[in-house]
């Protein structure tokens, strides 16, 4: 007996809601060229159980005599932190400079000179590309470990180069970011502008940019919680920070019971930072009204 078709027009009411939404999704990771952070609170709550059952299972492991799994973690919860206060010192710095450095870019991609478009242009996508792990190598064996100034003999610290190796993908996403805003504003803009006898660099600052701010800023905090997820990969290339000082913390203690709990700490601390940040992101989409 053949299936009877269904008839004409019939939608499937479970499958299409879901899959509008995904191709929504992807439309605007594939515009944005970066993949959308979106925390949720109960992520942050798997994350703080597990972490408080692995301790618990740990501790029932422990020889007797051993010091106990919380005050193990707690003892080397300073130094870790200090770790972290780098990751975050990492981005702030490659996030500063990034955008600086990006505005500029994305501006030069709608420059009227062909030559400055398609240099900006082959920059942008060569670093946004570019794998970060591989630009961070690049930056810690390729740029000098001191330099000498008048003299003087200064050192360049492994963050530092690694900061650098972080800012030219931020460098890269930002200009697009800038080139997207701009080119997303209507031909009337740069029309009225133009009536009103203003030069192309005053149409940017009066006129075009500061419309561009509230299509710009989800995007750009959107980046910046990329950004500081990503510091870890720092610990690769031998910066001391958080994930670095936690690996040695566990070599120290020659524990194996300690692995889940306190890089489970350490996951919570990153989704702790990062959570205000997605959802201040989210707030700024809806106040804004601007669909990125």
């Amino acid at each position: 007996m053949r299936p009877r078709p269904l008839p004409s027009g019939t939608d499937l009411p479970v499958l299409l809601p879901a899959a509008d939404r995904l191709a929504r999704r992807a439309a605007e990771e594939r515009r944005l060229a970066l993949p959308r952070v979106t925390l949720d609170a109960r992520w942050g709550a798997a994350i703080l159980v597990t972490v408080l059952l692995s301790a618990a299972a740990a501790q029932a492991q422990s020889a007797p005599g051993q010091e106990s799994v919380l005050a193990t973690i707690w003892k080397w919860t300073p130094l870790v932190g200090q770790g972290f206060l780098l990751n975050i010192a990492i981005s702030v710095v490659a996030m500063t400079c990034g955008t600086l450095l990006g505005v500029l870019l994305g501006l030069a991609q709608i420059s009227l000179l062909a030559p400055v478009r398609a240099g900006s242009w082959f920059l942008t996508q060569f670093f946004r590309n570019a794998p970060w792990l591989v630009l961070l190598f690049y930056c810690i064996f390729m740029l000098p470990y001191r330099v000498t100034i008048a003299g003087e003999v200064i050192e360049i610290p492994n963050w530092l180069r690694a900061t650098l190796g972080l800012t030219l993908p931020v460098m890269a996403n930002v200009s697009e970011i800038v080139r997207g805003a701009v080119q997303s504003l209507a031909k009337g803009q740069w029309e009225a502008a133009e009536s009103l006898a203003f030069s192309r660099g005053q149409t940017l600052r009066m006129v075009i940019l500061p419309q561009c701010l509230k299509r710009m800023l989800p995007p750009w905090m959107n980046l910046y919680a990329i950004l500081i997820m990503s510091t870890p990969l720092a610990s690769i290339v031998g910066v001391e920070e958080a994930m670095t000082l936690a690996r040695g913390a566990l070599n120290a203690e020659r524990r194996g019971d300690l692995l889940i709990p306190v890089y489970g700490l350490l996951l919570l601390a990153f989704f702790v930072y990062c959570y205000p940040i997605a959802r201040a992101t989210r707030w700024l989409e809806r106040r804004a009204q601007v669909r990125i």
